[in-house]
């Protein structure tokens, strides 16, 4: 047995000097404790959680509240499953006493109600990420962990104060966080939480009002920021909670979400919605590229959103005729007069279909109201006008249901209507956007098709709704008859089952009613909106997201330079043009993952392009210079690395007809963002286009590279 092994510690010989019981007993005792709690919490929470279980599910809000128990109990126990010992990220000691405080990803206390770890979204723990020698915050020192299968395989100190010396000898030359950089990389991202540095760890941190912009180059931690800010909101603001709207992600492509993946679980939060904006939209998943960049160009202005109000508007305009309507009793005239007053009865913003129920019932009001024979009642009036079919496709015909593709389908197949609609539009722009029958939609099409979509409403809630009312009558009608069954057989002496017929039980009956779900869970609203590579949007695609945000708190994370159609304005006049006008800030200037050999040959290829652009300085070097080659090499450089390298991934960016094997990946340029591997290589990187495009292409694709870079040519 390695005489380094201990119950938490298993560090190799290297580091047989950190093994001193002076230097770890008084760890070895708080894991011990540790180990104690969480076996007594686990079994805690797995009888509460059977218990749950084993309970009735009942209907209604009694069933929501029961899953939303079980969910938020099954979140916990698999969290502490999954960590054990290794919940706990590090420890500080306090330079007033010298109390040591254990930070872990979930707060812990044992069965006395002594705290064991305290939660890094607490308050207590913001000096463990965001202390440094400028401003110790408080400590006298701060010991991080690296975990390996569930034993601490490594740990540093770092020591604020000259007295804290004394106690450690465990200084290393570089940090936990730059040690950490240098380990292989995954197809899912790395557990970077103990060592967030300050100056990120300040971003999580910041308060949700407003819209909050994080400005980063390659390898500053953006995404880290993003992911770890969505899990300190959640634990720290409690108008953000689920209940309330929760938070929405929102990544830039699906290989980018399958890579995030396990982040938020592992940081305690399982109920956060992430998509693309693709996903935004039923028809995104079969959306092709635009092929004409004038055609994008126009579809992703705001112009041509706003045609959609027009649009819908045109299908609106009450009938000017008069109509006849006879009754058994009398006969009607529904004049232009009544049509107008019913088209106005739906509130503002009330949806398209939506409105015509609202319409409808108004029209019936004001006809029942006008009818005057007393050998009826107002219901059995009612009852006529609502059979009368000419009735109907009068007001069908005058306010339509619409489909979402069907009212944008006829403006890029009817010229006339996109001019009447869009009349800022020229002939020849009328004329690129005309769209062939029976052609697919492209992603430029998706922000119009939402903004239609949000402003019809679903054509079919009116049918489902009327079929639950038909169900729910249906159901108290039997249950009618079933009680007056029972009382009438009652023969107790307290006639018990008479208080069937009461107020608040048929009540509860009712709720027992189940009810349709359709609810689209993307559409929102959310209380507060991360967007992770957000230079990529168009101001089309940033009203599908702030459509879906209402309160404008959002996240917004992504850097300028990496904007493949360009980005000449501030973020401030971009998101002022949105209507964002409360705005903050935030820049990452260090790039922690890119070696310096990598950005020395990254940085001249943006610049060539974006003389200003905000490239961040390397703060490690990884040793390998960039290698050079020519395409024909491909299959030996991959071939040889793997070899090599047991674990870790490689990215072969710009060669489709690429056969990757195990451990490699063959993406485009813009399907490696958000992404990072130990080596890339780039083949033939001058076919990637000339301009911002192809420059931005090149500089992403080498900045993804955490160890090596080697770049192919065709010569």
């Amino acid at each position: 047995m390695n005489p380094m092994t201990t119950d938490a510690f298993d560090l190799p010989p290297a580091l047989a000097h950190k093994a001193d019981p002076a230097l770890v007993a008084e760890d070895e005792e708080q894991f011990a404790a540790i180990a104690r709690s969480l076996a007594q919490t686990t079994a805690v929470l797995s009888d509460r959680l059977d218990a749950v279980r084993r309970a009735p599910a009942g209907h209604g809000q009694t069933a929501l509240e029961r899953d939303q128990e079980v969910h938020r109990l099954s979140a916990r126990l698999r969290t502490l499953r999954r960590f054990g010992l290794d919940l706990t990220l590090g420890r500080m000691v306090a330079s007033d006493g010298g109390e040591r405080v254990y930070v872990g990803r979930l707060g812990l206390t044992d069965e006395d109600g002594r705290r064991l770890l305290v939660d890094w979204r607490s308050p207590a723990a913001e000096p463990f990420f965001g202390a440094t020698h400028a401003d110790p915050m408080g400590l006298a020192s701060r010991r991080r962990y690296r975990w390996s299968r569930g034993r601490v395989v490594d740990y540093w100190d770092e020591v604020f104060r000259p007295e804290a010396l004394t106690s450690t000898a465990t200084l290393d030359e570089e940090s936990a966080f730059l040690a950490s950089l240098g380990a292989e990389r995954s197809d899912r991202m790395r557990d970077v939480l103990g060592t967030i540095a300050a100056d990120q760890d300040a971003i999580v941190r910041a308060g949700s009002g407003g819209a909050l912009v994080v400005d980063g180059g390659p390898g500053t931690g953006k995404t880290v920021v993003a992911l770890h800010r969505t899990a300190y909101l959640l634990y720290s603001d409690p108008r953000l909670g689920h209940r309330r709207g929760g938070v929405l992600f929102v990544g830039p492509h699906e290989g980018y979400l399958a890579y995030v993946s396990d982040v938020l679980p592992s940081l305690g939060e399982e109920g956060v919605r992430t998509c693309t904006v693709r996903d935004l939209v039923p028809e995104g998943a079969r959306a092709v590229e635009e092929t004409d960049p004038e055609v994008a160009r126009l579809k992703a202005s705001l112009h041509l959103v706003d045609a959609i109000e027009p649009a819908v508007a045109l299908y609106e305009e009450p009938p000017t005729e008069v109509v006849e309507v006879t009754t058994p009793w009398a006969e009607l005239r529904v004049t232009a007069e009544d049509w107008a007053t019913a088209f106005e009865a739906p509130p503002p913003g009330t949806p398209h279909n939506e409105a015509r129920d609202v319409i409808w019932d108004e029209l019936l009001a004001i006809l029942v109201e006008r009818h005057d024979d007393e050998e009826a009642t107002p219901g059995q009036v009612r009852a006529a006008l609502e059979r009368d079919r000419e009735l109907r496709s009068v007001l069908h015909r005058a306010w339509p249901m619409l489909e979402a593709t069907d009212l944008v389908g006829d403006l890029w197949s009817v010229p006339a209507y996109l001019r009447r609609c869009a009349p800022e539009l020229t002939v020849e722009q009328v004329r690129l956007l005309r769209r062939p029958e029976g052609s697919p939609w492209t992603v430029s099409d998706l922000p119009l098709i939402d903004a239609a979509r949000h402003r019809l409403g679903d054509a079919g809630a009116s049918a489902r709704r009327r079929r639950q009312e038909a169900a729910v009558a249906a159901e108290r009608e039997e249950r009618a008859k079933v009680i007056d069954h029972l009382i009438e057989h009652d023969d107790s002496e307290m006639r018990l089952m008479s208080m069937l017929r009461g107020t608040d039980l048929q009540g509860a009956l009712d709720a027992d009613v189940p009810l349709a779900n359709d609810v689209d869970v993307l559409a929102g609203p959310f209380a507060h909106l991360v967007v992770d590579e957000a230079q990529e949007l168009t101001d089309a695609e940033w009203q599908m997201l702030l459509r879906r945000c209402p309160s404008r708190s959002l996240t917004i994370v992504g850097d300028r330079a990496q904007a493949r159609h360009g980005f000449p304005e501030s973020w401030d006049d971009r998101l002022a043009r949105l209507g964002l006008d409360h705005v903050t800030l935030a820049s990452l200037t260090i790039n922690y993952r890119t070696p310096e050999e990598v950005m020395a040959v990254a940085e001249p290829v943006i610049r060539a392009a974006l003389p200003d652009a905000n490239v961040p300085v390397s703060v490690r070097s990884s040793g390998i210079p960039v290698r050079t080659g020519t395409v024909s090499e491909l299959d030996e450089v991959v071939g040889i690395w793997l070899a090599r390298h047991a674990e870790g991934v490689v990215c072969v960016v710009g060669c489709p007809s690429f056969a990757p094997p195990a451990r490699v990946h063959s993406l485009t340029p813009s399907l490696t963002k958000g992404l990072e591997f130990d080596l890339v290589v780039l083949v033939d990187p001058a076919a990637f286009g000339p301009g911002i495009e192809g420059a931005v292409d090149r500089y992403v694709a080498m900045t993804r590279a955490t160890r090596e870079l080697v770049v192919l040519t065709g010569a």
